[in-house]
């Protein structure tokens, strides 16, 4: 069950929508997320060889950073959903796709089953409705595929901290959220009858400190997690 973030907001800035929250990120976006939220998360993965993915599909691909980063990894084919064309652009511009679709996540034209990896980085939040997106996962991978999850970590959100960015006047904007409890992840793959291959936890370290000094405030903190679903071969009906 969703939560509305605003419950949490301790900060209070400005909340846009994510569509008009994105036009306004899109071109400081990839400048202003060093990796340090998902990257460091995708690297400590390792139930995945990205090397032998045959097809994949990056759920709000955003500027193609995450797809930039399989492609570095080995995975050769992918296809890219988003909603927000100065984000796509963007992912256009980085060659890595196959096809990018300007689509609601939680329901593409993708066909079923074309797919042994789905990613979705950092948007999760933005969701209402957590088994609507991951029915849609279920419905594009194949068996024995892989559903890698990018998320702020729910500690981070009801510590009232929105995801935000800051424009180009140096003013905080924030984006709508939504809190989704670890239990409300469970439930919705448990729905799925998926498997959790592994689970792993973002938390602000002296070396991010070091790099990046105001974030001392979080220190010893979680503020993002990455989940690594798998779909059975085969179900029990």
């Amino acid at each position: 069950m969703a939560t509305d973030f605003a419950r949490y907001d301790a900060r209070h800035y400005e909340t846009l929508s994510v569509a008009d929250g994105y036009r306004a990120w899109s071109h400081l976006y990839d400048t202003q997320l060093d990796g340090n939220l998902d990257i460091v998360l995708l690297d400590r993965i390792n139930s995945v060889d990205w090397s032998r993915v045959g097809e994949a599909v990056d759920l709000a691909c955003g500027t193609g950073r995450i797809g930039a980063w399989l492609a570095e990894h080995g995975v050769t084919v992918i296809d890219g959903v988003d909603m927000t064309p100065e984000m796509m652009a963007r992912a256009e511009a980085k060659g890595v796709y196959r096809r990018l679709l300007r689509e609601d996540i939680r329901a593409t034209s993708l066909p079923g089953a074309c797919a042994d990896l789905v990613v979705n980085c950092l948007s999760i939040g933005h969701i209402p409705d957590l088994h609507r997106a991951y029915g849609e996962v279920d419905r594009l991978l194949r068996p024995r595929g892989h559903f890698v999850l990018v998320g702020y970590h729910p500690f981070f959100l009801i510590s009232g901290i929105p995801t935000h960015f800051k424009d180009e006047t140096g003013c905080n904007k924030a984006i709508q959220n939504y809190v989704h409890f670890f239990s409300d992840h469970v439930t919705a793959a448990v729905q799925n009858s998926w498997l959790l291959a592994e689970m792993h936890e973002r938390i602000v370290d002296t070396v991010w400190v070091q790099r990046d000094p105001p974030w001392r405030r979080h220190i010893d903190k979680p503020v993002s997690f990455a989940m690594v679903w798998q779909k059975p071969r085969s179900r029990l009906v």
